[in-house]
């Protein structure tokens, strides 16, 4: 079984070549706090709202024979391949539907809730889900903190990357998304009911995987952006000429991990 929520980011060759870019530039800081939470041999996770294998197979590996990864999405389609013990894949729509399962040693969700329409309750739902003791990692990025392609706007280049990065923000926009939703992590994580609630950012910029994300971003929206009038085709193409020169220093929204204990 198989569902899409007719996102934006849906399921066309460029939106792979996005999921590989953010691994590349997150996979880092995601695993660097799983660590740092313990995860290991026969834990129990579950992992929401995935659309790439990367955390899903880390987990795995961690948790052994012994543990078992629920790895959930809308669309499975992403996480097909990893579907084998411990790993269990399964069609869910986090904050609509139960969890699917309790007693979870992990929750964990990365770039999942922001077009979750009731992210409370989703939250709500993952913290219940926990055991007593149980870590809830939540991490998304929030484009309001910093909402430029290019930083450094010192040229035409970088002027036609930011003007092109904010009427992409602005469809988002229309399509209900909260832009400011990192940002609200830590309180809405006390909300809850978790303890020892703590967060940070991790801010990539002129990282090769910024202009790889930046350029396949840019060809999965170009008929939408062009539709609602934010650039034409022309300055599509010279902008996906000036990132393949290897000359543009592009940065990212930052990403913020929170993370907390369930009593």
């Amino acid at each position: 079984m198989m569902r899409t929520d007719g996102h934006l980011l849906d399921n066309r060759p460029e939106a792979a070549a996005r999921s590989d870019a953010l691994a590349a530039l997150f996979d880092p800081t995601t695993f660097r706090h799983l660590e740092t939470l313990g995860v290991g041999p026969g834990w129990r996770c579950w992992e929401v709202g995935a659309r790439g294998t990367s955390v899903v197979s880390w987990l795995a590996k961690k948790v052994g024979p012994t543990g078992k990864v629920v790895a959930t999405a809308t669309d499975i389609s992403w996480i097909a391949s990893v579907a084998r013990p411990p790993v269990e894949v399964r069609v869910h729509e986090v904050g609509v539907e139960r969890p699917p399962g309790e007693g979870f040693d992990l929750v964990h969700a990365r770039l999942a809730l922001a077009r979750v329409p009731d992210r409370e309750r989703a939250l709500r739902s993952m913290a219940e889900a926990l055991r007593p003791g149980g870590r809830l990692l939540v991490e998304d990025t929030d484009p309001a903190l910093q909402h430029l392609a290019c930083p450094d706007e010192h040229g035409p280049e970088q002027q036609l990357a930011n003007r092109l990065r904010k009427g992409l923000l602005r469809l988002l926009i229309g399509r209900g998304e909260d832009l400011s939703h990192g940002r609200k992590l830590p309180r809405q994580l006390r909300a809850a009911g978790l303890r020892r609630v703590g967060a940070d950012a991790y801010f990539p910029v002129a990282s090769p995987a910024c202009a790889a994300l930046e350029s396949a971003t840019i060809r999965q929206f170009r008929d939408e952006l062009v539709a609602a009038g934010f650039g034409s085709g022309q300055d599509i193409d010279r902008h996906l000429e000036n990132l393949a020169s290897g000359s543009m220093d592009l940065a990212t929204a930052p990403m913020i991990s929170a993370w907390g204990r369930r009593a």
